[in-house]
């Protein structure tokens, strides 16, 4: 066993020989040598091993408004890596050379958790994201990830399609403080026939999070032009969201452009983006947005009691802000519900590649 694999405990022996792996709903069953659809869960020998830990297919500060997240830190730098495979098989992947990878030179990149935590605190980040391909499938690394975040004064987050089992969500997401989760369209059929996978699984996450937890968390759904985006589906997913996760739980409404599996779409266009949001204010979502477009009619926030526009946005850049430190809104004086601490910051739309090892260079210049 190499230095980037080790033991997991998410797993359980059949009678026929076969062991199942317990992250997500997928339930994968293994001989010795086998990996799951994941690509990164393996058994070996008796048990199920993760054979990514410490390992990355890059590291980059974003925007936190790129995860997306519009109530958690605006305006900060974000952190952000991920690893390779994907608990599900989405045939519209946008980060498809990442999340369907099979070739374990994928992750050029090395680095511990604290090495992690440290480059993202020299960096000026105030928090780590596990995004690019879903952080489910490497929990145990970014597990520890988060715990060495926190150790120097640094949030965690979580973008995930939210297709995990109980017993490891709930250990899951003690480590973190955001998420933002892909619920990827509203029908049972869609997340067969589509993504691999099932919604029922998502909803339940969703409503975990909403009711058992402290995290905060908004969805983003992908329209895909004639797919997801009917009148019909969008009225039953934003209902579903206002009666089960409550008004306040941002949502974000973004482009589709063809990739991977499925170039025969036409890309998105602006009016449906504009259209999903007017339902979902209509159905009572106090926060929706659109993404991928340029809108900062639909990209900015507004104070649901005066309706005043408290954080223009344009893209991932953050214009006029009217909040005060801890989110109340400086005309009404009303709350705003998500994560704010301080002034917004001024990290704008840049996206910076990062070397782990250049950065600790640097940092000791």
């Amino acid at each position: 066993m190499d230095r980037f694999t080790v033991p997991t405990r998410y797993w359980h022996a059949l009678d026929d020989g076969r062991v199942q792996c317990d992250v997500c709903p997928r339930a994968c069953k293994l001989h010795d040598g086998q990996r799951g659809l994941c690509f990164v869960r393996e058994r070996q020998g008796d048990g199920i091993v993760l054979t990514s830990y410490g390992r990355s297919s890059g590291f980059c500060v974003d925007p936190v408004e790129k995860k997306p997240l519009n109530h958690f830190l605006p305006g900060s730098s974000i952190f952000s890596f991920g690893t390779a495979g994907c608990n599900l098989a989405c045939r519209f992947c946008q980060n498809w050379d990442i999340s369907k990878s099979r070739e374990i030179d994928t992750l050029a990149d090395a680095a511990s958790p604290e090495a992690i935590a440290a480059a993202a605190k020299s960096l000026g980040c105030r928090s780590v994201a596990f995004t690019y391909n879903d952080p489910t499938i490497f929990l145990e690394y970014a597990s520890d990830v988060a715990d060495a975040c926190h150790d120097v004064g640094l949030q965690a987050v979580a973008v995930t399609a939210g297709y995990i089992c109980p017993e490891p969500r709930a250990d899951f997401y003690a480590h973190l403080e955001g998420a933002n989760v892909d619920l990827k369209g509203f029908t049972e059929d869609f997340y067969r026939h589509v993504c691999g996978g099932g919604l029922a699984a998502v909803l339940d996450t969703l409503e975990y999070l909403k009711h058992e937890t402290s995290v905060w968390f908004e969805l983003t759904t992908l329209l895909i032009p004639g797919l997801n985006d009917s009148d019909s589906e969008l009225d039953a997913m934003t209902s579903w969201v206002v009666e089960h996760l409550g008004p306040d739980v941002p949502m974000h409404f973004t482009a589709f452009h063809p990739d991977f599996k499925m170039l025969d779409r036409l890309p998105t266009l602006p009016d449906t983006l504009s259209r999903a949001r007017r339902i979902a204010l209509a159905n009572g979502v106090r926060h929706a947005y659109t993404g991928n477009v340029h809108d900062v009619d639909g990209q900015s926030t507004y104070c649901p009691a005066c309706g005043a526009r408290v954080i223009e946005r344009d893209w991932y850049v953050v214009g006029a802000y009217r909040l005060d430190d801890t989110g109340h809104c400086q005309v009404c004086g009303t709350q705003l519900p998500g994560v704010f601490d301080g002034s917004p910051g001024g990290w704008g739309a840049r996206r910076r590649p990062v070397t782990i090892g250049r950065v600790a260079r640097e940092d000791a210049r």
